[in-house]
């Protein structure tokens, strides 16, 4: 089709043939993404797009507290990680991180005998 003939059509025609262009671009868009899906399960079978694999996760071994705050014990740190804003305030004002240590059960228990 040239575009003299295009001058030459009215404006409902012209919208007809952008419908009738619309659709038959999406059959056919609609066709070549089946077909490449189909093609990329036969290359990787891997699951459908837009899920991710997952994968199990290591299993790591419980870490357990070796610092305490003594104004809130309820706060405490495993030495992992970023410092709390607690322990940071207090090294800051000249205490060591030694004080702040969890004693082991054992320690605590031949204090108090």
């Amino acid at each position: 089709m040239e575009t003299k003939d295009l001058e030459l059509m009215g404006v409902d025609e012209l919208w007809y043939l952008h419908k009738l262009v619309n659709s038959v671009l999406a059959e056919r868009l609609s066709a070549e993404k089946a077909r490449l899906d189909e093609r990329l399960r036969q290359l990787d079978p891997s699951p459908a797009p837009g899920k991710k694999k997952t994968r199990a996760r290591r299993p790591y071994p419980q870490v357990f507290p070796k610092y305490r705050n003594p104004t809130r014990p309820a706060e405490t740190w495993a030495g992992r990680g970023k410092k709390p804003r607690w322990l940071t305030a207090q090294l800051g004002s000249g205490k060591m991180l030694d004080d702040f240590r969890i004693k082991p059960l054992h320690d605590r228990a031949l204090r108090v005998v």
